[in-house]
C-alpha cells in the first residue's frame, strides 16, 4: 500500500447501508463520538506543542540555552506549522481524516521522546550546547509540521457530521481543545519539570500523545457515508449539492479551493488572525518566564496562573458558538469585536499591573474568555463560513499558514528584544507594546469583512 492510497478518503468506498430504523440513533452515536475524539483529540496535540513553553528558565538557567536560541527554536515549529497548515489544509479536504490526524499526533509524540531523551544526555554533560541547540531545533521543526496535520482535519469532521444550523455551537465546543490542551501544559508539564527536571516535560507530553492516538483511532469517523450513512446534507434537511460523480471529486475540490484562495475576506480574516496568535502565544510562550522575571514568581506558580487562561477560555469558546448561533443568527462579527477589546484590556492588566496574585489571576481570567472567543472565530470559524463545505480545509490552511507564521516572527522578535538589553533580567519594556499592539490590530481589521457574504461558486 503507497502513502497516498493510505490517506485517501474512503467517502466514497461502497459499504453496507445502515438499516432505515437505525439511521438516526447510528448518526447521532457516531457524531458525538466523532465530536469528542476531535476535542479531545486535538487537545492532547497542544500538549505536545507547548511543552517547550514551560521549560525556557530552566533552560536558561541551566546555561544551556538563551532567549534568542529558544526564539529560534519556537519560531522553527511555528513556521513548519504555517507551511504544514496550508498544505495539509488542503490535502485534509480529500483525507481519510481519522488515518491523517492520528498520524500526525504520532509523529509530534516521537519528537517530544527524542527531546526528552536529548535532554538527558545534556545533563549528564554527553551533549554539547551547539549540539542541543541545533537538534531542538530540527526536531521542534518537524513537531510543527506534524502539529499542522491536527486541526485540518479534526473541524473538517465537525464540517461532514454537523448541519449548518448547530455547526456554530460545537465549533464552539470544540475550540475548547485549545484551552484543555493548553492548560495541562501549563499545570501537568509544569507540575512534572518542577517534580523531576526539564526535560521530564518533554516524556510527559509524548505520554499525554499516545493517548490521543488512541483515542482519534477508535472514536473518529471520516463521514456519514464512509459508516453507510446517508450524506449529512440529507441527514440535515440541507439543500442538496448538485450531484457529481466519484472520478470528477477530486477536480471539484480543486476547482473549489482555487477560487478559496481568491477570497479577499478569507485573506483578511487570515492576517486578523495573524496578529491574534501573536499576542495569544505571546502569553502562551513567553508569559510563565515574564511573571518569573518581571513579577517574582516561581515556576510552579507562574505555570498556575498562565494555566488559567485556558481553563477560562473553555468558557468563551462554548459560549461563543452558542452566542453566534442562537442569538447573533449566525454573525459572528459583534461577539468577535467585543471580544477582541476584552483582550487588550487584560493585556493591559496583566503586562502594566503590579505582581498582586489576584491581580494577575484577573488578567488571565479575561484574557482566556477573550482569547477562547477569538479562536473560535478569527481562528476559523468566520473564514469557513465565508466558503463551501467541500473548501473547508482551504480556508483553515490559509487562516493557519498565515496565523503561525506570524507567530514564529513573534516568537523570534521577543527573543531578540529581551537579549538586547543589559543586565541579568530582561528588560520586557519594548516586549510589552509589542504584544499590545498585535492584539488590537487583531480585532480592528476584520471590520473591513463586516458586509461580506458567503462566497458561491458554480
Amino acid at each position: 500500500m503507497s502513502v497516498f492510497s493510505f490517506f485517501k478518503a474512503d467517502n466514497f468506498t461502497p459499504v453496507a447501508p445502515v438499516p432505515a430504523e437505525k439511521i438516526d440513533k447510528t448518526y447521532k452515536r457516531m457524531r458525538i463520538e466523532t465530536f469528542l475524539a476531535a476535542t479531545f483529540g486535538y487537545a492532547l496535540y497542544y500538549v505536545c506543542r507547548l511543552s517547550m513553553g514551560v521549560m525556557k528558565q530552566p533552560l536558561i538557567d541551566a546555561g544551556l540555552l538563551d532567549a534568542t536560541q529558544l526564539g529560534i527554536i519556537g519560531a522553527c515549529l511555528y513556521w513548519a506549522y504555517a507551511v504544514g497548515k496550508l498544505i495539509n489544509g488542503f490535502l485534509a479536504d480529500s483525507a481519510n481524516i481519522k488515518r491523517f490526524m492520528a498520524m500526525g499526533l504520532v509523529v509530534s509524540v516521537c519528537m517530544n521522546f527524542t527531546m526528552g531523551i536529548l535532554g538527558v544526555s545534556a545533563d549528564n554533560g554527553l551533549v554539547g550546547n551547539s549540539v542541543l541547540f541545533g537538534v531542538f531545533a530540527v526536531c521542534w521543526a518537524i513537531n510543527g509540521w506534524a502539529q499542522s496535520m491536527g486541526a485540518p482535519p479534526a473541524i473538517i469532521s465537525l464540517s461532514r457530521w454537523f448541519p449548518l444550523r448547530i455547526r456554530g455551537t460545537f465549533y464552539g465546543f470544540f475550540s475548547a481543545s485549545h484551552n484543555i490542551g493548553e492548560g495541562l501544559s501549563f499545570v501537568f508539564v509544569s507540575a512534572m519539570v518542577a517534580a523531576a527536571g526539564w526535560h521530564w516535560g518533554f516524556f510527559g507530553a509524548a505520554l499525554a500523545g499516545c493517548v490521543g492516538v488512541a483515542i482519534i483511532l477508535f472514536f473518529l469517523h471520516n463521514s456519514t457515508e464512509s459508516k453507510g450513512l446517508p450524506s449529512i446534507e440529507e441527514l440535515a434537511n440541507e439543500p442538496q449539492p448538485k450531484p457529481v460523480p466519484a472520478s470528477e471529486q477530486r477536480s471539484l475540490t480543486r476547482r473549489l479551493q482555487k477560487q478559496v484562495v481568491k477570497n479577499p475576506g478569507v485573506w483578511i480574516l487570515a492576517i486578523a488572525s495573524a496578529f491574534m496568535y501573536m499576542s495569544r502565544y505571546a502569553i502562551n510562550e513567553w508569559g510563565v518566564l515574564f511573571l518569573q522575571e518581571a513579577k517574582g514568581y516561581d515556576l510552579t506558580e507562574a505555570g498556575i496562573i498562565i494555566g488559567i487562561n485556558p481553563i477560562f477560555g473553555v468558557i468563551g469558546t462554548v459560549v461563543s458558538g452558542w452566542l453566534s448561533d442562537y442569538i447573533f443568527k449566525g454573525d459572528r462579527k459583534y461577539p468577535a469585536f467585543v471580544a477582541g477589546i476584552l483582550e487588550a484590556i487584560a493585556l493591559v492588566i496583566f503586562l502594566f499591573g503590579g505582581p498582586a496574585r489576584w491581580l494577575n489571576i484577573v488578567a488571565m481570567v479575561l484574557f482566556g474568555i477573550a482569547i477562547g472567543v477569538l479562536i473560535s472565530f478569527l481562528g476559523g470559524l468566520m473564514a469557513i463560513d465565508l466558503v463551501p463545505r467541500k473548501a473547508t480545509g482551504a480556508a483553515l490552511g490559509i487562516v493557519g499558514m498565515a496565523s503561525y507564521a506570524a507567530t514564529g516572527i513573534m516568537t523570534i522578535v521577543t527573543g531578540l528584544m529581551l537579549d538586547s538589553g543589559e543586565g541579568a533580567v530582561h528588560d520586557y519594556t519594548y516586549v510589552k507594546w509589542f504584544w499590545l499592539g498585535a492584539a488590537i490590530i487583531s480585532f480592528m481589521l476584520p471590520i473591513l469583512n463586516w458586509k461580506r457574504k458567503q462566497q458561491e461558486i458554480e
